[in-house]
């Protein structure tokens, strides 16, 4: 033991070494060892001008460890929140997370259900505008393919932006399906359709202006319902 003692009064220089470790500058008085900021009750004397502390008292005074192999001593201390009795300041709480707006995955698979309704509409369109019988056999593939998009884009469902969304395209699909009935029902009751019927319809007008509100959201990323789908 005795070993030890003088061999850690040799050794106390380290203490300057040591990040976080101070010592009072007053060689005429009784100085105060701090640690990370804080007493601790470790005897400091001063030899030729140069200030020492007994190692070991130091180690317990800040709960560290002192281990000894052949001609090497080994201290450890403890991180500054181990010694300090400074109450910790708390956490910054975190920011609110950012619209996430449409996730990839959904936006292409609406984008491409958006593009089948408008084919569907534009072929229904044509067949008006150019008095050809509107026949819902050919006009199946259309609805078709608008019904199978339509199941892929609510399984690529992951935002609560793209839960709104698919909502809207729901609405626009099942209006456009609405619109080819009507059409194919006065065809087939030999009823006259106007080449110019859309332009009056308020169906029509209805699945226009939300095909047009789909399609800002699309290029903006971010779900704006503007009530022109509703």
């Amino acid at each position: 033991m005795r070993t030890r003692q003088t061999l850690a009064w040799m050794l106390a220089a380290v203490l300057l070494a040591v990040s976080g470790m101070a010592l009072a500058q007053d060689a005429n008085q009784n100085r105060t060892l701090l640690v990370n900021g804080q007493p601790v009750s470790v005897a400091v004397i001063q030899v030729n001008g140069r200030s020492y502390v007994d190692l070991e008292a130091l180690t317990r005074a800040a709960n560290g460890s002192l281990s000894f192999s052949g001609n090497q001593i080994a201290l450890t201390l403890p991180g500054s929140s181990a010694i300090s009795n400074a109450t910790p300041a708390p956490a910054a709480s975190p920011a609110p997370a950012a619209n996430p707006g449409f996730s990839q995955a959904f936006l292409k698979a609406g984008i491409e259900q958006m593009a089948t309704v408008r084919e569907w509409h534009t072929a229904l369109a044509a067949a008006i505008q150019n008095g050809i019988p509107v026949a819902a056999n050919w006009l199946a593939p259309y609805r078709n393919q608008a019904a199978t998009n339509l199941r892929l884009a609510s399984v690529a469902i992951q935002t609560n932006s793209d839960r709104r969304a698919f909502q809207l395209l729901t609405d626009e699909f099942q209006n456009m399906a609405n619109l080819a009935d009507k059409y194919i029902a006065a065809r087939t009751n030999m009823t006259y359709i106007s080449p110019d019927a859309l332009q009056s319809d308020d169906l029509n007008q209805r699945i226009v202006a939300c095909g047009h509100s789909l399609g800002s959201m699309a290029a903006s990323g971010q779900f704006v319902d503007d009530g022109s789908c509703n």
